[in-house]
């Protein structure tokens, strides 16, 4: 497949209702705000959790697409197993490692995309990835809501008198999210990430909230993908420029929003930057 040889930073805005979109462990789950400002967050770990799932379902199977950040797997064994096949074994001692990681990032599409940090005994390493994502912020300040849940079921034989036993759930009643990516071609080459690898990546953040259902997250859409084309390698406008060109407020009259239509998203290509192109994807 081709290889990227231009810059891409891209846009990418999702919503949630009455879900908890990033439960933060150390909060008893509740959703993760901004203890500042009240706006909801949610990790690039998490976002990127979701990508590896969907990528796993959709290219199941099917060679270069393996998944090397999953449960229970066991990273070393897979670096192992990768330093026993022949490609690495015929390579010079002092090539050994460069090998390895070509080889990592042909099996494993999420090392060739996001990068990894490779700790095993004797072999530790660290590969770039071509794509990187900041933290999803909620443009408006989010309410986070713990509610009481009740069973009839008990676990136990001794509680089985028991009438019923209670639990709690966390949810944002609304929240419109806000994520920054960036692709870098340079780090493309490096790890063989590719424009069916960009697609795949497209269509994942598509299509993965739907990949994703759960009863905690409740209803979560993807919206708009806005994609930033450089007609160079290094780019040929500052990030943070073409970010500012997309605007989103509150339409007239919206006090606390509870849907996407509460909101107006607009995008200034009259100011886009000279060898910038600018596609929205969703």
């Amino acid at each position: 497949m081709a290889e990227l040889n231009k810059r891409i930073d891209f846009v990418y805005i999702f919503d949630v209702q009455d879900g908890n979109p990033n439960g933060d462990p150390d909060a008893a789950n509740l959703p993760r705000v901004d203890a500042e400002t009240g706006h909801g967050l949610v990790t690039d770990v998490c976002l990127k959790r979701k990508i590896r799932n969907y990528v796993d379902v959709a290219r199941k199977g099917q060679p270069n697409y393996d998944i090397f950040i999953q449960e229970a797997a066991v990273l070393d064994n897979r670096v192992e197993d990768i330093y026993k096949t022949e490609t690495v074994k015929k390579a010079d001692k002092a090539n050994q490692k460069d090998a390895a990681k070509q080889a990592l990032c042909d099996k494993y599409y999420d090392i060739r995309t996001f990068g990894a940090v490779i700790a095993t005994k004797d072999k530790q390493g660290q590969v770039r990835g071509a794509i990187q994502l900041t933290f999803g912020r909620s443009v408006d300040p989010v309410v986070s809501l713990n509610h009481a849940i009740t069973r009839m079921a008990v676990t136990k034989e001794s509680d089985k008198e028991k009438e019923r036993t209670m639990g709690r759930k966390a949810t944002v009643p609304y929240g419109l999210y806000v994520v920054h990516g960036f692709v870098n071609a340079n780090l493309a080459n490096q790890t063989g990430f590719n424009q069916e690898d960009l697609q795949l990546l497209w269509e994942a953040l598509e299509n993965m909230f739907d990949n994703d259902r759960s009863a905690a997250r409740g209803l979560m859409s993807a919206r708009r993908l806005i994609v930033f084309e450089h007609d160079s390698k290094l780019g040929n406008a500052p990030a943070n420029k073409l970010f500012d060109l997309v605007k989103i407020a509150k339409k007239p009259g919206v006090g606390s929003p509870r849907s996407f239509t509460d909101y107006e998203v607009t995008v200034d290509t009259d100011n886009l930057p000279k060898g910038v192109s600018i596609k929205d994807m969703i």
